[in-house]
């Protein structure tokens, strides 16, 4: 059963999206705390530190791309899928929390959904398509 599922490249996507939404979930809560509640440089923060995590263990282990070639082009491409989810979390941030007054920790909570299913198709078929 387990094997069965390690060889899905979707199981992998979701174990691996999986720790890093709460790894980036968790550092967004850790800025925000030690920033005295700057949601939106929180967002960028912990972006930059879980984009960089989640390239490797995507390129590794959901998609199985391994060997040196084609990191830059292929990490340029990641990072360009990641750009497009970081405005699309800024904005709905700045609509759940800013005009609507929500938690902000329940707002990114939200987002995080919205944000994988574009991080999903995004991955699949432009930052590591062969």
């Amino acid at each position: 059963m387990i094997t069965r599922l390690l060889r899905d490249e979707r199981a992998r996507f979701l174990a691996v999206g999986a720790f890093n939404t709460a790894f980036a979930y968790g550092l967004f809560l850790l800025f925000e705390w030690a920033l005295d509640a700057r949601y939106l440089l929180s967002l960028v923060l912990s972006y930059v530190v879980a984009t960089l995590v989640a390239f490797v263990l995507h390129r590794r282990l959901t998609f199985g791309v391994t060997g040196r070639e084609r990191m830059l082009a292929d990490f340029l491409r990641f990072e360009s899928v990641y750009v497009v989810m970081l405005v699309v979390n800024a904005l709905l941030l700045g609509l759940l929390v800013g005009l609507l007054g929500w938690p902000s920790w329940i707002a990114q909570a939200l987002s995080l959904v919205v944000t994988t299913v574009m991080s999903y198709l995004g991955h699949k078929f432009f930052s590591f398509r062969r």
